[in-house]
């Protein structure tokens, strides 16, 4: 059976949609951290005394995002490997 396009063509799309997958995960994983020091700074603003509560806190999840959008990169670089 004759395939409309190459292998090589196939695999090609597949490292340039490897790549955008990557570069959006970047800009998520930024606009995510973003939002957090956001609303970090505000609550600590409006509640000083929970200065130290807020700021665990937002550490915490920021390396919760810093975690998923690593992994998302690894599979990115997997697929465009692969």
């Amino acid at each position: 059976m004759n395939l409309p396009v190459e292998p090589d063509q196939v695999m090609d799309v597949a490292k340039m949609g490897a790549g955008i997958g990557a570069g959006i995960v970047a800009v998520g994983a930024g606009i995510g951290i973003g939002k957090i020091g956001a609303a970090a700074a505000e609550s600590i603003a409006r509640q000083p005394e929970a200065a130290k509560e807020i700021s665990g806190g937002s550490l915490i999840l920021a390396a919760f995002i810093e975690g998923v959008s690593l992994f998302a990169v690894v599979v990115t670089l997997l697929i465009a490997n692969g």
